[in-house]
């Protein structure tokens, strides 16, 4: 699985969430349980990881829905 986004934002991991279930693509959201160590401060970033063959979907599902900003650097 490759990382696609980080972020501490929960809404925009909701957002992606949605987008790419939408586009059929599987992904998992990794650190999300981590807001029980940190207290729920919002301090430990969320990331979206996806299949290594769906990673230039993935890539964009987001581009085309104007969050090309949010993206990981494409190793």
């Amino acid at each position: 699985m490759r990382e696609l986004v980080r972020t501490n934002d929960i809404v925009l991991v909701s957002a992606i969430g949605a987008l790419l279930d939408g586009a059929n693509i599987d992904h998992l959201v990794a650190d999300q349980n981590m807001s029980i160590i940190e207290g729920s401060l919002g301090i430990l970033p969320r990331r979206i990881l996806v299949h290594d063959d769906d990673v230039d979907a993935a890539r964009q599902v987001l581009v085309d829905a104007g969050l090309s900003h949010e993206l990981r650097p494409d190793e």
